[in-house]
């Protein structure tokens, strides 16, 4: 399946950021402005390298020394970038040794420091390449900044400051940390908006998926990164996941654990296939909890690992939809038509992956097996893979859209449910929220 996306990607997609696997041609979205920075190569480097495929990782590694420039008059979502290209090229270097991934990884992080030009250093969502102007999503809350977005830079900055020597990069991610310490929260929830002008939270929604997501993580595995040593990370994540289980956290009527968004002071009974990931999570940061309370996080990894699956078995064609409701009679389906789309999501087999590793129970290979031959059989198509725009019809139609994520984590992490857990010990490796393995910092 790798080799299948690859090849295709490298004959119609060479250079651009995605494929279009039916129109055999380039693909790019806002994300990463308007120039061809060949997102997808960045992103599979470390799964082309894990799977041994080493000419393939040699003509990624050579497009990269000679064609990514970064001094393109271009605006990129610092989130994205980071994750994708900054936690890729640091993961291709981390393997491989070659210093060009470092060199490159250094490059980049210099265009994204701009965006933390802020009154309150907390940055902008984008940043002009170029001319280093930072401005925010139109569509976020007053002008805010998003936590996710600026919460999820922490690993990737901590081990630029390591290589590099330089404080620079380390500095600008405490200082968000510090700054949050200092905030108010409601109900000890983190909301998703802070306004970057005034320090103020914007509108008080809190979710565990899209726009809250990874801050989580990252908290739980800047801990982890520094090989346990950083304790104040680590009361964040506790206090953080304390209030996410008291607020957001329930069991449905037939006896469906899921996690519910916050909005405008009531619960929604509805979970995204983004949150799915917090299965992963809640196993990941199982050692190490309060009150020695590693058994109850376990099971609760497990039960939203179960949850996810429903999702997905509930289907015609067994891919789990976008998001999943658990109102009255209608449990881990998808209502409305725009959330009834699969787009090759990596975050339910992210979750099954660490759940296999901490208990290797063979349900989590038996699921990652039945979402394997759901993508190859509905989502291969000549071209490569494409998402399909509803996973409830059994004659799905297709978004022709090849994402650089299905090769840098949906890929890659059915790759690892299936190998020896000495790839990639979790002891010595912590997987950034693109599945980019970083090596904890002893």
């Amino acid at each position: 399946m790798m080799k299948h996306a690859w090849d295709n990607y490298r004959q119609y997609g060479w250079g651009h950021n995605e494929l279009k696997p039916i129109a055999r041609k380039g693909h790019s979205t806002n994300i990463f402005g308007n120039s061809q920075l060949g997102a997808t190569i960045v992103d599979a480097l470390d799964t082309l390298y894990i799977m041994g495929l080493h000419n393939e990782f040699r003509e990624g590694q050579e497009w990269i020394d000679k064609n990514l420039d970064f001094s393109v008059n271009s605006e990129v979502s610092v989130f994205e970038v980071n994750i994708r290209f900054i936690g890729g090229l640091l993961a291709a270097y981390y393997l491989s040794g070659q210093e060009v991934f470092k060199i490159k990884a250094v490059q980049l992080a210099g265009k994204l420091l701009p965006a933390f030009n802020t009154p309150t250093g907390i940055p902008w969502a984008m940043v002009n390449l170029k001319s280093g102007v930072g401005r925010n999503w139109g569509w976020a809350s007053a002008g805010s900044s998003i936590l996710a977005e600026f919460g999820t830079l922490h690993m990737e900055f901590v081990h630029l400051s390591y290589l590099t020597g330089d404080p620079v990069y380390y500095n600008k991610v405490m200082h968000i940390r510090k700054l949050l310490q200092k905030m108010d929260r409601p109900n000890g929830l983190y909301p998703n908006y802070l306004n970057p002008r005034t320090g103020r939270w914007g509108q008080h929604h809190t979710s565990v998926g899209g726009l809250g997501d990874s801050f989580y993580e990252y908290l739980l595995k800047a801990w982890l990164m520094s090989d346990k040593t950083d304790m104040e990370a680590r009361k964040m994540y506790d206090d953080a996941i304390e209030a996410i289980e008291k607020h957001l956290i329930r069991k449905s009527n037939g006896g469906l654990t899921f996690i519910g968004e916050w909005k405008n002071g009531h619960l929604e009974r509805k979970m995204g296939h983004l949150t799915c990931f917090a299965g992963g999570m809640f196993a990941l940061g199982a050692d190490g909890s309060r009150d020695d309370k590693a058994g109850h996080y376990l099971q609760l990894g497990a039960e939203i690992a179960h949850t996810c699956h429903e999702s997905y078995d509930r289907t015609t064609l067994k891919l789990g939809p976008e998001a999943f409701k658990f109102d009255g009679g209608v449990e881990a389906v998808a209502v409305r038509q725009n959330e009834k789309y699969y787009i090759l999501r990596p975050e339910v087999i992210e979750t099954y992956w660490y759940m296999w590793r901490f208990t290797h129970d063979p349900k989590y290979r038996q699921w990652g097996w039945e979402a394997t031959q759901a993508i190859d059989k509905y989502c291969r198509v000549s071209g490569g893979f494409s998402g399909v725009k509803d996973v409830y019809s059994s004659s799905p139609t297709y978004d022709d859209v090849q994402q650089s994520f299905f090769l840098a984590e949906t890929l890659k992490y059915l790759y690892l449910l299936f190998s020896n857990d000495d790839l990639l010990p979790l002891d010595n490796w912590v997987f950034n929220t693109e599945a980019h393995p970083l090596p904890v910092l002893h």
